[in-house]
């Protein structure tokens, strides 16, 4: 099964920019499709393979903040070639 992940990772300290890219590079070398915009990231791929994934990377994130807040949205599928036609 296929989907696609909406990330915002948001620590709650005044450093809290190499939390993000550290978190931003491990996904990225993942080998699974990842776009990223200025508000969010997002992961396309297998379930099985991206939860995984995130479970061991948004662990390792939070251990790099002393306090964050993590917004997850899942939808099922691979929407990461959606295009507006509008």
């Amino acid at each position: 099964m296929k989907i696609s992940v909406e990330l915002t990772l948001t620590p709650l300290q005044d450093q809290y920019e190499d939390a993000i890219i550290h978190f931003i590079k491990k996904l990225r070398a993942s080998g699974l499709t990842v776009l990223e915009n200025p508000l969010s990231t997002q992961v396309y791929g297998d379930y099985d393979k991206v939860m995984a994934l995130l479970t061991t990377e948004i662990k390792e994130a939070f251990e790099l903040v002393e306090r964050g807040l993590l917004y997850i949205k899942i939808v099922k599928s691979d929407r990461s070639d959606y295009e507006p036609h509008f």
